[in-house]
């Protein structure tokens, strides 16, 4: 604006300073919002997280190795044996000794909750992750011919281990992911035990490192037989009905 003795005159700063007041009021009020509505919020989070297929008569029930201190995961594939939905159980398990490792853990779990013995695959093997893991079992699965197969592993872990074993297991063999309900994590109260916050955080992480490894995997140049070279692994042969751990 120009003024008297054809001075410019400075611009008001009253519409500035309403402008930053409403954003100011805004933002107080939807961290207000988010502050009264955090619980349901987090509990969306929580849950949302979470993933359970539709079960069907499979070929076998897998349950994924380091199990819990309550046993949970081996707990909800003895109930998912018990209605009939697979003739056998593979306990996967790491090996921690020589002669002896996570494996038997889950099998002695699974036969005290009602599963017989002699339905038990034992798979021990010395996968340090669950991608690892699923490329040994994936083996398995071949070897025995199976076209469909039901993952039992602990809820939080459920979104992450679908997503890996959907991508390593051969495309013709189903995939049907089950999650155990977890001593440790309570989807609907996640956020009130540290516990519980770690696996999650670390759950998101993992499935960030999961979506990368297969990005990288699809990107490496195929070998002569059409599939993507892979660093080679010791995975372990599956551990016969009734016989001893492999050493």
């Amino acid at each position: 604006m120009i003024g008297r003795g054809g001075q410019r005159k400075a611009p008001s700063q009253t519409g500035g300073i309403l402008s930053s007041l409403i954003t100011l009021v805004a933002v107080v009020l939807l961290l207000l919002v988010f502050y009264l509505a955090r619980h349901p919020i987090l509990r969306l989070v929580g849950e949302g997280w979470l993933v359970e297929d539709t079960l069907e008569r499979s070929d076998a029930i897998i349950v994924l190795s380091d199990d819990n201190f309550y046993a949970d995961r081996a707990t909800h594939a003895a109930q998912v044996y018990r209605q009939g939905l697979a003739p056998v159980v593979v306990a996967s398990g790491r090996r921690l000794r020589p002669y002896a490792g996570v494996a038997e853990l889950i099998e002695h779990d699974l036969v005290e909750r009602g599963v017989p013995k002699d339905k038990i695959i034992r798979v021990p093997h010395d996968a340090d992750s669950t991608r690892e893991e699923a490329k040994a079992l994936a083996q398995v699965a071949k070897q025995k011919k199976w076209r469909s197969v039901i993952v039992v592993t602990s809820n939080y872990h459920t979104r992450r281990a679908r997503y890996i074993f959907s991508h390593v297991f051969p495309k013709n063999i189903r995939i049907r992911v089950s999650g155990a309900s977890d001593g440790d994590f309570d989807p609907g109260r996640w956020w009130e035990k540290r516990i519980s916050v770690k696996e999650l955080a670390r759950e998101i992480a993992g499935m960030l490192v999961a979506i990368w490894e297969q990005h990288s995997d699809s990107d490496t140049p195929s070998s002569g037989k059409g599939q993507p070279a892979e660093k080679s692994q010791l995975i372990a042969v599956p551990v016969a009905r009734n016989t001893p751990a492999a050493v």
